[in-house]
């Protein structure tokens, strides 16, 4: 037998039949060679598959459908949730921390949890993002503790006043965020912002006005003008209207007045400080009525001494 080599340089052995041309030869390029044997020997009947290779394969075929079907279906987390409750990771606790104003009874209607829902199933991200949709969250962590408890940590907005816009009352940030709509009284010691842009502006009107202590407590509302400047009403009803600059100037004298004449006791309607050169201060009707009447009994009284006379 003769060894010949082909243009590339690669040894090839003829039959012993006859010598072929080396040119005529075909070689199966070397990463089919192992699967062309392979498939030789099958055919060939040696080679051996363990005991239930088959059957084996069967199911995981079918495994694989199943779960295909399932994910074009959207069926994937159901069937994860109810598989990992069966085997004992159903949500049993909710540990929450750091609510004042979020009960834990919100919390668990926003997760949907009934009794059922896996701890494995459950998707944190979805879980964090649904809780900081509640009105007074602001941050909001939650983890998984195996194997059936959520622990849920809460940092929560916190309320500066309270802003009426129309009819309809809210509590704000210091931002002039709004949080939610006032429902009961427990905030009923914040202060009263009222009008359009009162609550952006309410912040940094308050800062400036707890200058003056001793008129803030006399102040139920601060009302929004405009949106460029502010009136106070008062808890006994005066309404004090203040520029919109140089509200120290305007305080000042109002400070002045009522240590001299005691103006905020007396039966007035209002008190006008919004011009430099003078303050103006509007009656009651009942004060201008019994103004009137005093007029009146003076005239009487002067006719009466001219006639004396």
């Amino acid at each position: 037998m003769l060894a010949l080599r082909g243009r590339r340089g690669k040894r090839v052995r003829h039959p012993a039949g006859g010598v072929a041309e080396a040119d005529e030869s075909f070689v199966l390029p070397r990463p089919l060679r192992k699967g062309v044997r392979f498939l030789v020997s099958l055919g060939a009947g040696r080679v051996r598959f363990p005991n239930h290779t088959g059957t084996v394969s069967a199911a995981a075929f079918l495994l694989a459908t199943g779960l295909y079907g399932m994910s074009l279906g959207g069926h994937t987390q159901s069937f994860a949730q109810v598989s990992t409750t069966a085997a004992g990771f159903a949500i049993e606790d909710v540990r929450v921390s750091g609510n004042a104003q979020t009960s834990e009874i919100d919390i668990l209607q926003q997760l949907g949890l009934d009794g059922t829902t896996s701890l494995v199933a459950l998707d944190i991200e979805e879980a964090r993002r649904l809780i900081g949709e509640l009105p007074w969250v602001e941050t909001v962590t939650v983890r998984k503790i195996y194997p059936g408890t959520i622990e849920v940590v809460l940092r929560e907005r916190e309320a500066f006043g309270i802003w009426q816009h129309g009819s309809d009352l809210s509590l704000i940030e210091r931002s002039g965020s709004v949080i939610a709509p006032l429902r009961d009284n427990k905030f009923a010691s914040l202060p009263l912002f009222v009008g359009r842009d009162a609550e952006t502006a309410a912040a940094a009107f308050y800062d400036e006005f707890s200058r003056w202590p001793e008129f803030r407590s006399r102040v139920k509302a601060f009302v929004r003008v405009a949106g460029r400047r502010w009136d106070l009403r008062l808890h006994n009803g005066v309404v004090v209207k203040l520029p919109e600059k140089d509200v120290a100037r305007a305080m000042s004298v109002l400070a002045h007045m009522q240590d001299t004449h005691k103006l905020l006791e007396r039966d007035i309607a209002a008190v006008d400080l919004r011009l430099d050169d003078r303050t103006t201060v509007q009656l009651t009707a009942d004060a201008v009525k019994r103004r009137e009447v005093a007029l009146k009994a003076r005239e009487k009284m002067l006719k009466a001494q001219e006639k004396r006379i």
